[in-house]
């Protein structure tokens, strides 16, 4: 049916619809309507789509700043030294906000794309991005059940994300899990165990999953499968050089992580290089990323280190169980003028460098070039960079047997060849545990590789390093920690340190303020006001000191802004009816005493999370004792002031 329509009054006889002749204000809405029109004739003359060009710019702007802002608060660097912080007990502020979540995912996109021009992973961001996504979707949890909030739900979901984040970059869930427990945690829950076994298991099924969809493999395998024979992989003999290999590893991983950790002092130290890391991060970053594409440069230096290679391509050609000396002993292929996919090996076989001259250049200009990429302020990871230095290590040691001794070592009365891949297996663990002072690395190779074969010799290996290294260095991760000054309590090293006999009497606060039942509320609010703790110790009276519990400052305020506005006639108000009136008070389940050993204390803040613990001594408040006075006590015992 048509749609009934009428005059307006007073019309020049334009019929319209009845619906817009009976709405109200007809007047009003004309005149509305004939101004709309006017403006969009104006514009229109100016251009269509100005008005749309000037909304892209302003939204743009947007973005932009709002990028800029995440990336300057969060999305440098690693990630796993604050996610090692946060797993303390630890609170970062703001480090683990979903708002942040695109940044880091832009900005670790822009890092990987660069290839093995900078030599960088994702391992460390894709932690972080992983443990955001749980702290979110805890949060979300708690809303979907209504549950209040509680602390030690929030930890089981940070460290299943930790290992998910492992597990999805690798595809190796069982290594993903215990790599977390290594780096994360100095205690472990079991009951935090199956959580996160099972979500780095649906990880990593799905990360091999989409590779079978996508067409890149036909089934679920190992990302780099590798063919050593499974009869007799190596020969008993060989375990020797294995260890051997194991303990070049650990020298060289703590001379790593020494080199790295002093340039980052540096750094910060130099007057140049600070400034121009707190105000122009941009340029810097593209000063440090011009040297690491100019020496990589592939008809350059390059041409010598493999750089026309990836990541990921290095890794295949280094697990080669092929001897590459013993291919070109008489031989001397051309350099190709582009990559073989076939024969890819041949990027480290540089007819003016040989083999071996090639590995050495390779090892010797990436250990400077990994420090000098770690400290560009970017998203990266670093762990990847550092399995792969391991696998040349390997391999030129693979290599140099292989020509020492080209028919194999003589074990039983049968002579198997030696394989060079199987020492860059073993090299990529041991150096990459040692740096990382993990175990689990030998259980990664393992994964990635699907080999099982050289368990005992990668193992044996990784224990050599990680022997030597954790004897004198502390790991990549916890001289980040170390550098970045993070509020994390240190490991106690060793017993030469003398820290048996020190007690919580040597090194606890004795100048904490409490709170008595029986204070005036004027000097309670003389208190607050001079101090800005977040709980105070309650004691029964002033003079006894008996310590009966905590108070927090937030209910204290809360409950002083809601006191009674006059008070019975002569009474004089205290702190006991502030209390009785429905303040909270919290019970002291845990206490120390003056007597409490420094390593007693040292495992109670590290099992329990702890930021505070209150000492008495018969009932009396005499102290406290914050992770702040137990760093201190640490440092102080690990490296002792000189006398005056």
């Amino acid at each position: 049916m048509e749609e009934l329509v009428g005059l307006r009054e007073g019309s020049s006889g334009k019929p319209v619809t009845l619906r817009e002749l009976w709405s109200p204000c007809p007047r009003s809405r004309r005149s509305i309507q004939g101004g709309l029109e006017w403006l969009k004739r104006r514009l229109f003359r100016v251009g269509e789509d100005w008005y749309f060009l000037m909304a892209l710019g302003v939204l743009m702007a947007l973005i932009s700043y709002a990028m800029n802002f995440a990336v300057r608060s969060v999305v440098r660097g690693s990630g796993i030294p604050e996610v090692k912080t946060i797993l303390s007990g630890v609170i970062l502020e703001d480090y683990l906000d979903i708002k942040n979540f695109g940044a880091k995912v832009t900005g670790l996109s822009c890092t990987l794309a660069t290839g093995s021009i900078s030599f960088l992973g994702k391992l460390g961001p894709f932690v972080h991005l992983s443990v955001m996504i749980a702290a979110y979707l805890g949060r979300l949890r708690t809303k979907v059940i209504r549950e209040s909030e509680n602390k030690t739900k929030e930890v089981e979901m940070l460290a299943a994300g930790a290992a998910v984040g492992v597990a999805t970059v690798f595809a190796a869930p069982f290594s993903g899990v215990l790599f977390s427990i290594e780096v994360m945690s100095s205690h472990f829950s079991v009951w935090d165990y199956w959580r996160g076994f099972f979500a780095a298991t649906c990880g990593a099924f799905m990360f091999r999953l989409l590779a079978v969809f996508n067409s890149e493999q036909e089934t679920i395998t190992s990302i780099y499968k590798t063919r050593f024979p499974v009869d007799i992989p190596f020969d008993l003999p060989e375990i020797f050089f294995f260890v051997v290999l194991g303990a070049i590893c650990g020298i060289l991983s703590c001379g790593y992580n020494f080199c790295q950790r002093t340039f980052l002092f540096f750094l910060k130290a130099n007057g140049f290089t600070s400034k121009l890391l707190a105000t122009s991060k941009p340029l810097y970053s593209a000063l440090a990323a011009l040297i690491l594409a100019s020496i990589t440069y592939p008809p350059g230096v390059g041409r010598f280190m493999a750089s026309r290679l990836s990541m990921e391509e290095h890794l295949e050609t280094l697990f080669d169980n092929n001897s590459w000396a013993l291919m070109t002993k008489n031989s001397s292929p051309p350099w190709p003028a582009e990559p073989d996919p076939q024969n890819l090996w041949r990027e480290w076989c540089h007819p003016q460098f040989t083999v071996f001259g090639t590995l050495v250049f390779f090892l010797v200009m990436k250990f400077w070039m990994l420090i000098l990429a770690t400290t560009i302020p970017i998203p990266a990871g670093y762990f990847l960079p550092i399995f792969i230095y391991g696998a040349a290590i390997g391999r030129l040691l693979g290599e140099a047997l292989s020509v020492a001794f080209p028919e194999g070592i003589v074990a039983g009365g049968e002579v198997n060849p030696i394989m060079p891949g199987a020492y860059a297996l073993a090299g990529a663990a041991a150096f990459s545990g040692a740096v990382t002072h993990t175990i689990s690395t030998a259980l990664l190779a393992f994964e990635l590789t699907g080999q099982i074969v050289h368990a005992l010799p990668v193992l044996m290996a990784v224990l050599v390093a990680n022997a030597i290294t954790q004897s004198c260095q502390p790991s990549f991760y916890e001289g980040t920690i170390i550098v970045k000054k993070l509020p994390y309590l240190p490991w106690i090293r060793g017993r030469k340190i003398g820290s048996h006999p020190v007690t919580v009497n040597h090194f606890m606060n004795c100048t904490f303020t409490t709170l008595a039942k029986d204070m005036a509320l004027e000097e309670v609010v003389k208190v607050m006001i001079s101090t800005d703790v977040p709980q105070y110790p309650l004691v029964e009276t002033a003079e006894s000191q008996t310590l009966v519990g905590i108070v927090k400052r937030t209910d204290l305020v809360q409950a002083l802004q809601t006191e009674p506005t006059s008070w019975a006639p002569g009474q004089q108000p205290c702190l006991q009816d502030i209390l009785a009136s429905g303040c909270p008070t919290h019970p002291v389940t845990l206490k120390l005493s003056p007597e409490t050993s420094l390593h007693e204390t040292h495992n109670l803040f590290e099992l329990l999370n702890l930021q505070l613990l209150f000492v008495t001594s018969r009932g009396r408040a005499v102290g406290s004792v914050t992770w702040m006075e137990l760093k201190k006590a640490i440092s102080t015992l690990t490296n002792p002031p000189t006398p005056k």
